[in-house]
C-alpha cells in the first residue's frame, strides 16, 4: 500500500530531517526534492535504504517506516575534478553532443520515447534570453514548516517543502544548465515530474508504451506553470496588471473589445479587457497568410446572454490589442476533432509566415498614436540594411569599418517594461508538426541562432538550417508544418559614434537593453 513518510536523509556531514517521500510519486521525484535541497543532480545521487539501493522506477524492496534515516550518496559536478581529455581527431567518430562541440553548435535534449513536444516547447523557450537567465537563475519557494521546532538557516533548510511547480522549475534549469555546458540533456527528471504534475500527459497506450502529446497544450500548461514561479523583473517598471511574473511582463498582451447585439440594435454597446499570452490564426479556406488569419480572428460572433432580451443573442466582439508584450507567440489553429475517428486531425493547408511582422493595424488608435514615434526610425536602419545587401550583391560587402557605428534602443515602453513599443517583431523560434493528428507524428523545434542562422533541434539532433527552410515550413504537405511561432522583439539600431556595431546578433542587443 502506497503511503507518505517523514524520512531523514544524510548526505556526507548534512543531516536533514523530515524530508517528505511520497511512494504515489516516482523515485525521480524524491530525487528532485534532494536536489532542490544539496544541488547534488538527480543523475549523480545514489540513494540508500539498509543496504538497498533505491530504483529509478519504483520503490519496490524498501522497508519505508517514519523517521528511518536515507542515505545518499553523490557530489555537486562542481566538486568533481575533471580530468582533461582528449577531444577525438574524426568527425564520423564523435557522438553527437561531441560533434556540435567541435563545429561549435548548441546540442538537444534526448527523446525518451515520445516526449518530443516537450523538448521542442523547452527549445523554443530557450530562445527568449529573460526567461532563459531567470530559470537558470531560479531559486524555488520555500514554506517554512518548522513550527514543531528548531532555529537558525540550517534548521529551516531542512524543514522546508519545495511544491511540485518549483520542483518542475527546477528540472527545466537542470535541462538548460546541461545544454549550455555543451552537453546532451536527458530530461529524465523533467519528464517524470511534468507526467506527475500533469498527468493527462501520463497517458499509456495499449502495450503501456507513453503516447504522443500535443505540444501546444503542453506549451499552455508550462506557461502557466512559469507564470506562478519565474518572478518579474523590475516589477516597479511595469504597469500593473503585467507585473506579477516574467511571463505577465514579457508574453502577455490586453485586448480591449467591444460587444454589440446583433438582434438588438437599441442594446447599448459594451467595452471589456480581456488578456492573452498568444493569438490565434484560424486555418480556413481564404487564409493564405498568417496576418490574414489574425485579422479574421479579431471580429467574431458570440452567442452570449442578453439582459436587454431576457434571452441567448448573438453578439459581434470586435477586438483591439491595447497592449503589446515583447514576444508575440501565436498559434496556427492546424487541429480539429473528428468525431466519427475520435481523433484531433490537422489541416495541411500552406499558410505563409513573415520573418518581420507588423500588427500595427490590430492595435487601438491609442496604441497605435504611443507607437508611431518609435516606428518611424525604422526607415533609416532599413534603408542602411538595404544599402549593406546591395553592396553584398555587387560582390564588395561592407567591412567592419565601413559600416557605421550604431546603438541599440530599448524595445519596451519607458513606463511598461516588457511590452513591445513599435508593433514590429521578429521570428525567432518555430515549433513544427510533422504527422496527421497531434496525439501521433513529431514534433521539432526550429530556433534563430546568431543573427540569419538556424537551427532545427530535433530531439538530441541538432543542425543548422537557413532562412529558406523556416520558410518552407508553412505547410501544404505532409513535411513539417508550422504549429507554434514566437516573434521577439525587433531590435531598432540607431546611429551612434561611440555605438556597436550594426548587424550585431538581435538575442545579444535584447540582453543589453536590460
Amino acid at each position: 500500500m502506497s503511503t507518505s513518510y517523514q524520512v531523514k536523509v544524510k548526505w556526507g556531514k548534512e543531516l536533514y530531517p523530515d524530508i517528505e517521500l511520497n511512494t504515489d510519486e516516482p523515485p525521480m521525484v524524491f530525487k528532485a526534492q534532494l536536489f532542490a535541497l544539496t544541488g547534488v543532480q538527480p543523475h549523480r545521487q545514489k540513494i540508500m535504504l539498509k543496504g538497498a539501493t533505491i530504483k529509478e522506477d519504483s520503490w519496490d524492496g524498501l522497508k519505508l517506516k517514519n523517521g528511518v534515516t536515507v542515505l545518499m550518496m553523490g557530489s555537486k559536478e562542481e566538486d568533481v575534478p575533471v580530468e582533461p581529455t582528449e577531444k577525438p581527431n574524426f568527425i564520423e567518430d564523435m557522438t553527437e553532443a561531441e560533434r556540435n562541440t567541435a563545429l561549435e553548435l548548441p546540442v538537444g535534449i534526448k527523446n525518451l520515447g515520445n516526449t518530443c513536444y516537450l523538448n521542442a516547447v523547452v527549445q523554443c523557450l530557450k530562445t527568449v534570453p529573460e526567461l532563459h537567465k531567470s530559470i537558470k537563475e531560479f531559486k524555488p519557494k520555500k514554506t517554512d514548516s518548522s513550527a514543531s521546532g528548531g532555529s537558525g538557516v540550517a534548521s529551516a533548510m531542512t524543514m522546508v517543502e519545495v511544491d511540485s511547480g518549483s520542483l518542475l522549475t527546477l528540472a527545466i534549469q537542470d535541462c538548460y544548465r546541461t545544454i549550455d555546458s555543451g552537453k546532451t540533456a536527458i530530461p529524465l527528471v523533467l519528464v517524470n515530474l511534468f507526467r506527475s504534475t500533469f498527468p493527462r500527459f501520463a497517458e499509456q497506450g495499449e502495450q503501456g508504451m507513453y503516447m504522443q502529446q500535443d505540444a501546444s497544450e503542453c506549451w499552455t500548461e508550462l506557461m502557466r506553470l512559469l507564470q506562478q514561479e519565474v518572478p518579474a523583473i523590475d516589477k516597479e517598471k511595469t504597469v500593473k496588471n503585467f507585473s506579477s511574473s516574467l511571463i505577465d511582463q514579457f508574453f502577455c498582451g490586453e485586448y480591449s473589445c467591444e460587444w454589440k447585439c446583433v438582434e438588438n440594435e437599441e442594446e447599448e454597446v459594451t467595452h471589456t479587457t480581456d488578456k492573452f499570452q498568444q493569438l490565434m490564426c484560424h486555418i480556413t479556406q481564404d487564409v493564405k497568410y498568417l496576418h490574414t488569419g489574425l485579422v479574421a480572428r479579431m471580429q467574431e460572433n458570440i452567442t452570449k446572454k442578453s439582459a436587454a432580451l431576457d434571452r441567448d443573442a448573438v453578439y459581434t466582439k470586435k477586438s483591439k490589442i491595447s497592449r503589446l508584450p515583447a514576444y508575440l507567440a501565436v498559434e496556427m489553429v492546424r487541429f480539429f476533432y473528428k468525431e466519427k475517428e475520435a481523433v484531433n486531425a490537422k489541416i495541411l493547408k500552406d499558410v505563409k509566415f513573415p520573418m518581420v511582422l507588423d500588427v500595427f493595424d490590430l492595435c487601438t488608435p491609442e496604441l497605435q498614436k504611443k507607437l508611431a514615434p518609435i516606428r518611424a526610425k525604422y526607415k533609416d536602419m532599413e534603408e542602411r540594411q538595404l544599402e549593406e545587401e546591395r553592396a553584398k550583391k555587387r560582390g564588395k560587402p561592407l567591412s567592419p569599418s565601413e559600416k557605421p557605428k550604431t546603438k541599440s534602443l530599448p524595445f519596451s515602453f519607458e513606463d511598461d517594461f516588457g511590452s513591445n513599443n513599435s508593433g514590429f517583431y521578429q521570428l525567432q523560434a518555430v515549433l513544427t508538426h510533422q504527422g496527421r493528428s497531434s496525439s501521433s507524428g513529431h514534433y521539432v523545434g526550429w530556433v534563430r541562432w546568431r543573427g540569419g542562422e538556424w537551427l532545427k533541434c530535433d530531439d538530441d539532433e541538432v543542425t543548422p538550417v537557413t532562412e529558406e527552410d523556416i520558410l518552407k515550413l508553412s505547410g501544404g504537405g505532409d513535411w513539417h508544418c508550422a504549429y507554434i511561432l514566437l516573434y521577439g522583439p525587433r531590435i531598432l539600431e540607431m546611429l551612434d559614434e561611440e555605438g556597436k556595431e550594426e548587424g550585431k546578433p538581435a538575442q545579444e542587443a535584447k540582453m543589453e537593453t536590460e
